[in-house]
């Protein structure tokens, strides 16, 4: 342990720190405070006091980096993670990562590490045992100058966080650097959504689209663009009128290639659950199930059949690639004369219907599938007492079977697990 003492010398109070070499021999440090050996008495003891607290503190950091640096050195004489770099590191912990995750949160995690950790680490060359928080500050500052939104900067803190914590596990570091590290501050998120005009106006000219499937599905029930295409024809009950969602269909490269990402939704998940299936929505499942067939036949053997028990259909029988709803969907709010909202605005446009046609927040969370009530109560600045949504004429443009006004409360939603 490092010891220290007050001492004058010219005139000033020094901080003499007892250290020593490699052979043990005492080899004293003296840092100047900057403090006078004053003749006023009163200032000269208040001096002395700023220069014993300084003592103390420096004490407490100098034998705290002490403490960290012999756990370091006794890990790495033993570890082979001795001279190994911060940043392949983290590939080797993205390997071990990769069966424990699902396919789209490891496609995330890959696109953080690979993407700019990676590169910027092994530009520095820093190794793991010698990562300090002042790297990691540096690099988050350094996301920052490339633009980066908090919200994103915060995925490559967590992946690092995650990271950090199994080395510790592991004994591979002693310690944590992250919990040194400031939290980085997320950018507040206030959703956008059409008013009920545009909504309405929008469902019109959806009618006529290419993908008018997928986006009136989006627009009706609020479904997550995954969810959408997700849909199976085995989630639908058309006796009881239902229907389930049970998967999701995103795409990402995996293991090299760039492929659909399949995925059920486990039973126990709020974003399991079944809703409604309202008649002008059976009319249009209906026609399409026929334009499926048609299509087979005229594509002939150049079909694609291993998505036929999916709902969201291209015309040759592929799946509808995620990012194609979003670019088709924009480009309708382009040609059309529509203000610009992202396609997961749909989401926040349906829970806003509901809402306002006076649906309690703890249905509402129930029909979208909210795992958290908070997450839905970010409508609830909206006026609940304003039931202007003139659901008649959404009634009445899809040929809706709904009930009398006076039960309209109860028919949105009457959604189930």
């Amino acid at each position: 342990m490092i010891t220290g003492s007050v001492q004058i010398n010219k005139g000033y109070y020094f901080l003499v720190f007892n250290m020593y070499n490699e052979y043990g021999k005492r080899k004293p440090e003296w840092h100047s405070t900057g403090l006078k050996v004053d003749n006023n008495e009163r200032k000269n003891n208040q001096n002395r006091k700023q220069a014993e607290k300084m003592l103390k503190e420096e004490l407490v950091r100098i034998n705290a980096e002490n403490s960290f640096s012999n756990k370091m050195n006794t890990i790495a004489k033993k570890s082979k993670y001795s001279n190994m770099l911060f940043c392949d590191y983290m590939l080797e912990w993205l390997a071990n990562i990769k069966p424990k995750v699902a396919q789209s949160t490891y496609i995330g995690y890959e696109q953080v590490i690979k993407g700019r950790l990676y590169p910027y680490f092994k530009n520095k060359r820093i190794k793991l045992i010698d990562l300090r928080p002042k790297d990691i500050q540096d690099f988050i500052n350094y996301l920052y100058s490339q633009k980066l939104k908090g919200t994103t900067i915060a995925h490559y803190t967590a992946n690092m966080n995650t990271a950090f914590k199994e080395a510790v596990i592991a004994e591979i570091i002693p310690s944590n650097p992250m919990d040194r590290i400031e939290r980085v501050k997320k950018e507040e998120y206030i959703p956008d959504f059409y008013s009920d005009e545009e909504l309405i106006d929008l469902i019109e000219v959806v009618k006529t689209q290419k993908l008018e499937l997928p986006l009136t599905l989006g627009i009706i029930y609020g479904l997550r663009r995954e969810e959408i295409l997700g849909l199976t024809w085995e989630a639908l009950d058309f006796n009881n009128k239902s229907i389930t969602i049970r998967k999701t269909v995103g795409r990402g490269k995996y293991d090299g290639v760039t492929q659909f990402l399949i995925k059920d939704i486990p039973k126990n998940k709020s974003s399991y659950r079944t809703l409604p299936m309202f008649d002008f929505i059976v009319d249009l499942l209906k026609k399409y199930k026929e334009k499926y067939k048609q299509n087979e036949k005229i594509f002939g053997n150049t079909y694609i059949k291993d998505y036929k028990n999916f709902i969201c259909l291209m015309d040759n029988g592929e799946l509808v690639k995620p990012d194609y709803v979003d670019r088709t969907f924009s480009n309708i709010l382009k040609t059309n004369g529509f203000r610009h909202i992202r396609l997961h605005d749909l989401r926040h446009s349906c829970a806003t219907l509901l809402l306002r046609n006076g649906v309690p927040l703890s249905e509402i969370q129930k029909w979208l599938g909210h795992s958290n009530i908070i997450t839905t109560q970010r409508y609830s600045h909206l006026d609940q007492n304003d039931k202007t949504i003139p659901a008649n004429m959404i009634e009445t443009k899809f040929n809706m079977s709904f009930k009398s006004n006076d039960n309209k409360k109860e028919q949105l939603p009457n959604a189930t697990r």
